[in-house]
């Protein structure tokens, strides 16, 4: 019998085409369904295709990390359950240590950027992984590193966003500018006085944040605190009471 040469050989994926079963379709369902917040639909899925725990989009971004961004964090765990490796954007945002550490045994890994342009302490600040952002801190990861992106977040800009106390807490005493500007000219005070986070405000003015900073569009952390009904910070903003915060008082 004459040998088969390989053009021959019909790839598995192909073969799945054939069977009704293109890996693509399902990669496409899989996001669909994503988007259309179907999240029991994702389960079911999974459970089917365990393999689609390794789908990304098509600029590269990972299901476990587009159902973080949607808040479905018991989704992500499922995920991450399935997967074989974790990279180092995914153990971050999950507060993953031991696979975490396990990835930063490539030195190189650090300080890269995601393909959405961020890098593993911006997610482990957003996330509010504080563990994961000391970790990563101890191990030499940039604590002023601009986001590959629009949004020119500095790790401080995460953390302050999502309330990420302990983690900012970390950066600032690593030295962290505290007065960065991000997209629109927010500095990370401006968010806490979005959020009418006090502690955080605390913690920043402690560290020479400066209570009248202005965005581009001219408002200061007590305008923008006032305008989200945060009347008290706006006030203590506004006067000699900023201050004392900055005392712990």
């Amino acid at each position: 019998m004459t040998a088969i040469e390989p053009d021959y050989y019909i790839s598995l994926a192909m073969l799945s085409i054939f069977l009704g079963k293109d890996p693509m379709d399902e990669s496409q369902r899989c996001f669909e369904l994503l988007r259309a917040g179907d999240y029991d639909g994702i389960r079911r899925l999974l459970d089917q295709t365990p393999t689609a725990a390794e789908f990304k989009d098509a600029s590269g971004v990972s299901l476990l990390m587009h159902a973080l961004y949607r808040g479905q964090r018991d989704l992500a765990e499922i995920i991450a359950g399935k997967k074989q490796e974790l990279d180092i954007f995914e153990a971050s945002a999950l507060g993953s240590l031991d696979r975490l550490e396990k990835c930063l045994s490539d030195a190189s890994a650090i300080d890269s950027f995601s393909k959405d342009g961020f890098t593993a302490l911006h997610f482990a600040c957003y996330f509010g992984q504080p563990a994961s952002a000391r970790l990563l801190i101890e191990s030499g990861a940039k604590i002023d590193i601009v986001a590959n992106n629009p949004t020119q977040v500095m790790p401080l800009h995460s953390a302050a966003s999502s309330r990420n106390l302990e983690a900012a807490r970390s950066l600032v005493e690593h030295g962290a500018p505290v007065n960065a500007r991000q997209q629109a000219g927010w500095a990370p005070i401006h968010a806490a006085a979005q959020n009418g986070d006090t502690d955080m405000i605390k913690l920043l003015l402690a560290h020479a944040a400066d209570a009248d900073i202005a965005n581009d569009d001219g408002k200061t952390p007590a305008m923008i605190a006032r305008e989200k009904g945060h009347s008290g910070i706006a006030a203590a903003l506004e006067t000699a009471k900023s201050k004392s915060w900055s005392q712990g008082t």
